[in-house]
């Protein structure tokens, strides 16, 4: 049985295997007309033939390409239908058959063939004018038809919610009055549901808009035959861009020597307007959407013009003036009046046509016009009716002004405050001021008789046009009381009592309460209830422990002050406040003390109090504070920050001392806002910021001169400039010192590196009688006290010494460059001669202002004639030889009492005073010049000081000021003594020569 069942299924196996099976991809198919698609036929088994069929049952063949249908063999197993260009006729079902013999196999395809959505008319874009009812086209074909959906900005339009809109059965989109709003893109979509097909079209919709024209006036005023230009513009708006034009009397206007247009038409410029000019002007501007126009009208007047007004002249109190104007122009001008900001018309005048009259509410200002003339009267004449009166003609299109001037004479008019407060020893002023007309004369007077009088010292009179003042230096009580100021001119005379009264210190503030801090406090208080007649200029704020001494400030006083802050307190103490005020007389008393306790250390201090100070130039401003309290522990810095407030960048932090009180910040912008910062920190942290915010000044307007082509120069060229010249000056003083005076910097170039003999490497012959300087004729004759002891200089073999800024009124030793120049008293001596003296002071400067002390026994002699050195040979007050020289009178000391010179000793009181000196060899050079030996060593001059070194009393620093200016001769005792021993001395007199110019004079 089971070999039966196997046979059988194996007959079934081999039956199926030689079966031939067909399949067309795709199974089903569907083509748009005019699209084009293939069909695949596969054949399972072994397949001699495979052909296609027609719907119509006729064979395809694969020569044929009737229909637009055409069959390929691609291989032994497949065969392909292609439909071209498909049609209506296309659709239907084609059939694939395969044959093997007697086997055959075959598989059907239907075919459809539909329309797909096709727009026919949509076109883009569609114009409409506003205010009409649009349709807007799209024309779509498919099979089925399609669902048509309009879109715009992007949202589905329904025409149930908005009834403008509707959607037509042919597909187009119905807008009832579109708008300008409307305008915009349209989406077109057809759907077709059955297959899912979409498609769309964008359509762009256009409303034009019918143009609106506005004149700028309606009305255009010109004035004629001035040359003058008229201006008609009217502006025109719409879509597309109107274009506008130009008609006159129906003429349009173009472009030419009467009329020129600009480029959009919307202005035309009338030349030389005319009379004839004058009428309605049209515009026109036109687009797609249609035509508008508008009237101008030219108006063409002739511009007022004053043709006659008078200037007057009254008393005060006269009963009446009048001012007259006429004028003329088109259309007749009216006239006004006017008088500083005092409008007499105020509107109330009325047309040309008929008389008017303007009064004034006093009934002391009347205006009447007729016709082109206006008059103003003015009654019951007061001196503030003087002055200038302007008289307008105006009319449509201009106007015309001219000033008339009324001068009143009338009697002074005194003013000024009445009460005056000074006090002893202060000078006050009296202002008596006067206004008159003519100008009057001022008189003062005080009792009855006139100021100044001979036996007032203290009163002075100073008079301007138009101010008297009587200035006072009150002596005494009696100064203070009623002065008189009497002013006098043609028109009268008035008179004025001035009281003159005793100022008094003011009475004490009242501190109403005290705010403490930790180390501050703030102190509130009243103005004193007196000020004393003059302002307070000060407070006076003390403060102390209890029953310690008290501290004080003072406090300017400002206006409205009524705060002081007391600072440098010390935490959780107790003190003791009072306050007093101060004018111009002096302080008045202190107010009653109040106690108050400052507050335990709080930590941080408080901000800064923050004010601004304006800088020169506009882009600097310094900004003040004032500390607050500083919680108890001392400030260790101030912290400083800034900014534009239009920026959010702040500048770099400044950091600055703890005594700072201010910043100047520099460098700022023009015209540009500004915060600032200020915070104070201590050990404790930092205060809560002091802010403060303020704008600079606008940019300077640039000179134009600099602007237009000029050659300006900027700062650094002019300081440039001036550095040059100031340096050439030098150059110059210094060449000119050289070569007239032997000094200067190439002088001192010359000495220390030409090797030139400068002019202290000369001496004077002592013993020959040459003076060492020469003195001014208003002067006493010089007289040389020398001891014999003295090295002349031509013993040394060198040449004379001419004296400048550091040579000694006597001859140096040749061992030393100057000696010290002394002051020197002589008392009444026991000498058997009388001995002579004489203060010589040099003439150069104040660095060779000394004096020369000579002395000696023996008669005076007549000083031999000066030889000049070679350089001062060019000088024109040379020292000369003088064979009767003008010898001063000498101090005659004969009434002493007389002794032996061997035997006695003469005391004499020095005063050494050093004057500032330029001598560089210091003051040791000056004393060795006075130690050093003389050659014929005959006498000694010894000094004896009160102190122990005996050689400081006469060697002192030559950078020591003087005390006595070097020429302050004193009698004094004590001061020192000076031996003069076994010698005997030489006096010789220095003759009065004429004043000098050999460079000591040019130096002064």
């Amino acid at each position: 049985m089971l070999q039966i069942r196997d046979i059988i299924w194996g007959w079934l196996l081999i039956g199926c295997a030689a079966a031939i099976q067909v399949q067309i991809t795709p199974s089903q198919g569907e083509i748009s007309i005019g699209d084009s698609k293939f069909f695949l036929c596969e054949v399972v088994g072994d397949a001699k033939e495979i052909d296609w069929y027609a719907p119509s049952g006729e064979k395809i063949l694969s020569t044929s390409t009737s229909d637009n249908l055409f069959v390929s063999r691609n291989d032994e197993t497949t065969a392909t239908l292609t439909i071209y260009h498909a049609s209506g006729d296309s659709a239907g079902i084609y059939k694939c058959v395969a044959k093997n013999g007697d086997k055959e196999a075959q598989a059907t395809v239907q075919v459809k063939i539909f329309q797909k959505i096709t727009f026919q008319n949509a076109p883009s874009p569609q114009e409409f004018n506003e205010g009409e009812d649009a349709d807007i086209v799209c024309d779509v074909f498919s099979s089925p038809p399609p669902n048509i959906i309009w879109k715009h900005k992007g949202s589905k339009i329904q025409p149930a919610k908005d009834v403008r809109y509707r959607i037509m059965s042919n597909g187009h989109l119905q807008i009832r009055g579109i708008k300008k709003i409307d305008e915009g893109n349209y989406d077109c979509e057809a759907r077709v549901m059955a297959r899912g097909e979409i498609d769309f079209r964008m359509m762009k919709v256009i409303v034009n808009v019918l143009p609106t024209i506005r004149a700028r006036q309606s009305e255009v005023n010109a004035t004629a035959d001035i040359s003058s230009t008229a201006l008609l513009a009217c502006d025109a708006d719409g879509f597309p861009e109107p274009t506008v034009t130009w008609a006159h009397n129906n003429v349009v206007l173009e472009t030419g020597d009467k009329y020129s247009l600009n480029e959009d038409g919307s202005e035309l410029v009338i030349k030389d307007v005319k009379k004839v000019d004058e009428g309605d002007y049209t515009c026109i501007a036109k687009n797609k959407a249609g035509e508008k126009t508008e009237e101008v009208s030219l108006n063409v007047f002739v511009q007022p013009k004053i043709t006659y007004f008078n200037n007057q002249t009254a008393s005060e109190f006269d009963e009446q003036v009048t001012l007259t104007c006429e004028a003329l122009g088109d259309p007749t001008p009216t006239i006004s009046w006017s008088f500083g900001n005092r409008v007499f018309t105020e509107g109330e005048q009325a047309s040309w046509t008929r008389p008017d009259k303007y009064e004034s509410l006093d009934r002391n200002v009347v205006v009447r016009s007729h016709a082109r003339v206006s008059s103003l009267t003015l009654k019951n004449i007061q001196f503030t009716y003087a002055g200038q009166y302007l008289c307008t003609a105006s009319n449509s299109i201009g106007h015309d002004s001219q000033h008339m001037y009324l001068e009143v004479r009338y009697a002074p008019k005194i003013l000024g405050a009445v009460t005056v407060y000074t006090w002893e020893g202060n000078p006050a002023n009296i202002s008596c001021e006067v206004d008159a007309h003519p100008g009057a004369s001022v008189v003062w007077f005080r009792d009855g008789f006139q100021l100044p009088s001979p036996n007032t010292t203290n009163i002075k009179i100073y008079n301007t046009p138009t101010i008297s003042y009587l200035e006072i230096s009150p002596d005494s009580q009696n100064d203070f009381g009623s002065y008189n100021c009497t002013a006098t001119n043609t028109m009268g005379t008035e008179s004025k009592e001035f009281l003159l009264i005793q100022a008094e210190v003011p009475s004490s503030p009242e501190i109403q309460q005290v705010e403490p801090f930790s180390s501050t406090a703030v102190v509130e208080f009243d103005e004193p209830d007196s000020m004393g007649g003059v302002p307070i200029i000060k407070y006076r704020v003390q403060w102390r422990l209890p029953g310690k001494g008290w501290t004080g400030k003072e406090y300017d006083a400002e206006d409205d002050m009524m705060r002081i802050t007391i600072v440098g307190l010390k935490p959780e103490t107790t003190y003791e406040v009072k306050m007093s005020a101060i004018n111009g007389k002096g302080e008045g008393e202190s107010s009653l003390a109040s106690t108050f306790k400052t507050e335990p250390v709080q930590g941080e201090p408080i901000a800064p109090k923050l004010e601004i100070m304006a800088q020169n130039g506009g882009k600097s401003l310094r900004i003040n504070w004032i500390k607050q309290d500083d919680g108890g522990s001392p400030i260790k810095h101030y912290l400083v920050k800034y900014k534009a407030k239009h920026v959010s960048a702040w500048k770099p932090e400044l950091r600055l001392p703890h005594g700072s009180e201010y910043i100047l910040l520099s460098g700022l912008d023009w015209n540009t806002e500004y915060e600032v910062h200020v915070v104070a920190e201590n050990q404790q942290g930092k205060s809560e910021p002091g802010i403060i915010s303020f704008r600079t000044a606008m940019e300077p307007t640039t000179i134009p001169d600099a602007v237009d082509g000029g050659s300006g120069l900027g700062t650094g060229a002019i300081v440039g400039i001036l550095i040059v010249v100031f340096f050439l000056l030098l150059v110059g003083v210094d060449v000119t010192c050289y070569f007239l005076n032997n000094c200067g910097l190439l002088m001192c170039i010359a000495v220390n590196f030409c090797g030139k003999a400068g002019p202290g490497a000369k001496s004077k012959d002592m013993e020959e009688g040459k003076a060492a300087f020469t003195k001014d004729e208003s002067k006493e004759p010089i007289v040389e006290v020398r001891t014999e002891e003295e090295h002349t200089p031509n013993q040394e073999g060198r040449g004379p010494t001419e004296p400048n800024e550091t040579t000694p009124l006597t001859e140096p030793e040749p061992a030393a460059a100057d000696t010290t120049p002394m002051v020197v008293n002589l008392l009444p001596s026991t000498a058997a001669n009388s001995v002579t003296e004489s203060l010589s002071t040099a003439q150069s400067s104040p660095a060779s202002e000394s004096t020369t002390l000579t002395i000696s026994t023996s008669s005076p002699t007549k000083a031999a004639p000066t030889k000049s050195s070679p350089k001062n040979s060019s000088h024109s007050n040379s020292l000369k030889a003088d064979p009767q020289p003008n010898v001063g009178p000498l101090v005659d000391l004969s009434d002493t009492p007389k002794v032996a010179p061997s035997s006695i000793q003469t005391p004499l009181v020095l005063d050494a005073v050093s004057p500032p000196s330029a001598n560089v060899d210091g003051p040791q050079s000056r004393c060795d010049s006075e130690k050093a030996p003389d050659s014929t060593q005959s006498k000694d001059l010894q000094v004896a000081s009160q102190t122990k070194d005996a050689p400081s009393a006469l060697c002192t620093d030559s950078t020591t000021p003087a005390q006595n200016d070097g020429k302050t001769v004193k009698e004094d005792n004590s001061t020192s003594e000076t031996e003069v021993k076994n010698a005997t001395g030489e006096v010789k007199t220095v003759p009065n020569e004429a004043p000098q110019a050999n460079g000591n004079e040019s130096k002064a």
